[in-house]
């Protein structure tokens, strides 16, 4: 398929209205423009975790390398899905890609794999577990956002249920990944404490942070 994007700036949104697929304008605030606005600012958060995957302590290791490859993967399809949402009844066309089953169960797959090399989790997990697993709780919360309008948009009957599926999956990969991550690179995972006493005051000091364990 063949594209080509001459200028970034056309002027055609200056009175608030944007086109979608099949050229309908509709207005920018729009639940259809939120839904793959949103999954266009989970792919740019997705785009963050894979930059600090190239540097260190995760560049050149196989476990950062492992996690890119597959968010790499994701991005792709994550641009398919903004496509699908920005496509209303009206503007479909022949050859058009759709989530669908196959997409959310590969997502499933990989969650399966990576959650097999995983503890047990005895407690709620707060973000954090180095920087590529912080941002990818990030990402988690993004996805999550994203699956909230899409369902919406689904309920009014403007969506088909995959896109909404994919993007449940999506999230619990987001966060079997931040798991996975911290363990593989020795952070060691950030755990809810019930309960847990506030640092003595002048106390605090300069070390790690009392509620986030050492590295295993």
């Amino acid at each position: 398929m063949a594209i080509r994007i001459n200028r970034v700036y056309t002027r055609t949104g200056d009175d608030g209205q944007t086109g979608l697929v099949g050229g309908k304008r509709v207005a920018k605030d729009d639940l259809r423009i939120h839904s793959y606005g949103e999954v266009d600012e989970l792919n740019s958060v997705i785009g963050v975790v894979r930059a600090l995957l190239d540097q260190a302590p995760y560049a050149g290791s196989d476990a950062g390398a492992r996690v890119d490859q597959v968010l790499g993967f994701i991005q792709q399809e994550l641009f398919d899905l903004g496509s699908e949402l920005a496509t209303p009844a009206e503007g479909e066309y022949r050859g058009m890609i759709r989530i669908g089953d196959a997409n959310v169960a590969r997502l499933e797959a990989w969650i399966d794999e990576l959650s097999a090399e995983l503890p047990e989790l005895k407690s709620f997990v707060l973000p954090g577990g180095g920087s590529a697993g912080a941002m990818l709780h990030v990402a988690r919360t993004v996805c999550r956002r994203a699956e909230r309008t899409v369902t919406t948009l689904v309920h009014h009957g403007e969506a088909a249920a995959d896109p909404a599926r994919y993007l449940n999956r999506l999230s619990d990969l987001l966060f079997v990944q931040s798991r996975w991550i911290a363990h593989a690179t020795g952070y060691g995972e950030v755990l809810w404490q019930h309960g847990l006493e506030p640092p003595p005051a002048g106390k605090r000091g300069r070390g790690r942070r009392a509620a986030e364990p050492a590295k295993d």
